[in-house]
């Protein structure tokens, strides 16, 4: 199996290696034009397929796919298949086909007879076609899933037809769910009533097969359909055959064929076609009994996930879900807001083992449990502790992943813990993105059975204008691939991403979901702090600079430069940087967390601008004497050298270093 890309704007069609092995073709002999495979099809191989990609063009479909015959250097005839994905612009316009190209010889080695066969040639068997098509029927789960099959790439080929339309009956009326080939146009009916004006609704309703030998007559026995059989007379077509899909005694759909010739319908060709609709009858019933369950299970789900985010003041917060797409589409992901006293604000991912039902009713439990410790005022560890011991005391043996932060909106810190979960990805003011180390223990429910209940909390800070994404492993993981891979992408997604937090949760729905999350269901959690850029008189700007982020300081430091020349101050650019350098050091070296850094014009009474530096030491700093050898002590001397005032003052559970750059006036040191 090789893979090409067919640049329909360049004219260019780029073979890898191993396609070019499935065409028998040496690098030397490809210059990347598709004129140039004529070495190897037919001229009349290349007609077909030519008009099997114009036809998928012109419907709009998103792919095509059929079988053709190549000619090896050793004059060998080889069977082949196609499959591509045709890329649209934005007005649907085609401009790109990447798809694969693989050696189908093995498969249809006794089923030559797949592809539309002349009108000189014998009638054509079924019987490899209904193995072909009950071996692809044994994979699909879904309905959506057996139409892909039986209209998608290849489907027409399998049935060696040249259009093909499906219908279920829903409500009283037949409704196309799946049409290709020269059937296109049927998609875009409205639902239609099977009262035997048609001839598939009167197949549906007699649930007898109807075989057409010649659709000019056809026309004339239901001239309802007078239109569409004259644009299929048209394109060359003949024949059609009708086939009712009955499971258990009831219809419940209809099947249509439509052929070039109309000698294919011979005794053994009807036999056929009636122990195929046979076929996809029953594998359409079971199909719809899944989606019923699955139905079920995602109305399950659903009423176990918050119906209301709370509006939080000083914050926006934006939650997206998004189940898998395949399998019964239900999980354990969950997403929580919990609204707290003293405007903080409690917010939890999580993950319960497993992809079905029960899953689900356990994440609706521990859902509940953990939003109850929360709204009690307990700190996240022990939210987390009691939220495993929770899970432990159910009648299950599922275990589940899970990330709290509490969030205090006015001061801006987050008290955050995981528990086996990923922690939060932080997006800076200046558009930096970063995975601070949040430390973490067990597994809710296996921090239980082995009796480690510890989940040590980290403290960050969150400053105007910062953004906190969490998530849950649907997002970021793929198999074959290290999950650094996926963090990446989603940290590169949210650094490119639009400020605004719905935006954002659209932007990263639209550019990940197809990318990580169609495997696994995702949960996603925005918080962004409210900007807080000041008055036009008096602007302010924020910045926090990790003790992890060895690129923190210098970009803070640059990010006060470019602010202050925005703000027509950059006389004061250099005493500015010098100070914050300093003092960013200070706690970087002497502190056990990061700092905030704010900076702020003060008009009154005269224009002058703050540099505030704030941290979770209590600590105060001293001014020393440092002798002429000494290498370190002389910060504080700087900053009295460079500011006309400056001080200490408490905040909360740590101190900030403020001082001011303007008109000289009288010094204010520390006592």
């Amino acid at each position: 199996m090789g893979s090409f890309d067919w640049n329909l704007d360049r004219g260019t069609f780029e073979l890898d290696a191993a396609g070019l092995r499935v065409f028998d073709l040496l690098p030397e002999e490809f210059d990347s034009r598709p004129e140039s495979l004529v070495l190897r099809v037919s001229p009349e191989e290349g007609v077909r397929l030519d008009y099997a990609l114009r036809a998928a063009i012109q419907s709009g479909q998103r792919s095509y796919g059929g079988y053709f015959r190549i000619t090896r250097r050793d004059g060998a005839k080889q069977w082949t298949h196609t499959q591509g994905t045709i890329l649209r612009d934005q007005r649907g316009n085609p401009y790109r086909i990447v798809g694969i190209v693989r050696d189908a010889t093995d498969e249809l080695t006794q089923a030559p007879e797949v592809q539309p066969a002349p009108p000189a040639e014998e009638p054509q068997s079924l019987a490899p076609i209904v193995r072909l098509t009950t071996e692809a029927l044994s994979r699909a789960v879904t309905v959506e899933d057996i139409a892909a099959v039986l209209t998608g790439a290849g489907g027409m080929e399998r049935f060696g037809a040249d259009g093909l339309a499906l219908a279920l009956i829903e409500g009283g009326k037949l409704r196309y769910i799946g049409v290709s080939g020269v059937a296109a146009p049927l998609g875009g009916l409205p639902p239609t009533r099977f009262d035997g004006t048609l001839p598939l609704g009167e197949a549906v309703m007699t649930q007898q097969p109807k075989f057409a030998h010649s659709l000019t007559e056809l026309g004339e026995q239901y001239p309802a359909c007078v239109a569409f059989v004259t644009g299929l007379t048209g394109l060359g077509l003949e024949a059609a055959a009708f086939l009712p899909l009955v499971a258990q005694g009831r219809s419940i759909g209809g099947f249509a064929l439509f052929y070039r010739s109309g000698d294919v319908f011979t005794q053994d060709h009807r036999e056929l076609c009636a122990a195929l609709a046979a076929i996809v009858a029953q594998s359409l019933q079971r199909a719809m009994l899944f989606d019923q369950e699955r139905e079920f299970a995602t109305g399950l789900q659903s009423a176990m996930l918050p119906r209301d985010i709370p509006r939080v003041e000083g914050a926006g917060v934006a939650v997206r879900y998004h189940a898998a797409s395949s399998g019964r589409e239900v999980g354990g992901d969950w997403y929580d807001v919990v609204a707290l006293p003293q405007n903080r604000v409690g917010l939890v991912v999580g993950d319960v083992q497993g992809h079905d039902t029960h899953a689900a009713a356990v994440m609706g439990q521990l859902r509940i449990a953990l939003r109850a410790y929360a709204a009690e005022g307990h700190p996240p560890s022990t939210v987390l502790a009691r939220a495993s011991r929770f899970l432990a005391e159910l009648d299950t043996e599922r275990f589940a992943t899970c990330a709290y932060a509490e969030v205090d909106l006015v001061g801006g810190s987050v008290r955050a813990a995981r528990a086996g979960h990923l922690g939060p990805l932080v997006r800076h003011t200046d558009g930096r993105t970063g995975w601070p180390n949040v430390r973490g223990g067990l597994p809710l429910g296996l921090a239980t059975a082995v009796d480690l209940h510890e989940f040590p909390e980290t403290r960050l800070d969150l400053v105007p204008g910062e953004t906190l994404v969490f998530c849950t492993d649907g997002l970021v993981e793929e198999r074959g691939l290290d999950i650094t891979v996926g963090m990446e992408a989603l940290a590169e997604a949210v650094r490119d991403g639009p400020e605004h937090h719905e935006d954002l949760a659209d932007h990263l729905a639209d550019n990940l979901w197809e990318r990580w999350g169609s495997q696994d269901d995702v949960a996603l959690l925005i918080l962004r702090r409210d900007p807080d850029p000041g008055t036009s008189r008096a602007p302010r700007m924020h910045s926090y600079v990790h003790q992890a982020d060895p690129e923190g300081l210098a970009d803070a430091r640059l990010a006060l430069r470019q602010t202050l020349e925005a703000w027509e101050l950059p006389e004061l650019a250099d005493d500015v940087e010098v100070a914050a350098g300093e003092l960013l050091v200070n706690v970087l070296l002497h502190t056990e967390g990061g700092a905030v850094l704010t900076l702020e014009v003060l008009p009154e009474p005269v224009r002058r601008v703050r540099l505030t530096v704030q941290d979770r030491s209590s600590v105060w700093p001293r001014r020393r004497s440092p002798g002429e050898a000494a290498t370190s002590g002389r910060g504080l001397l700087m900053i009295d050298a460079l500011a006309t005032h400056w001080g200490v003052e408490p905040r909360g559970d740590g101190k900030a270093v403020w001082c001011e750059f303007g008109p000289e006036t009288q010094r204010s040191l520390l006592g």
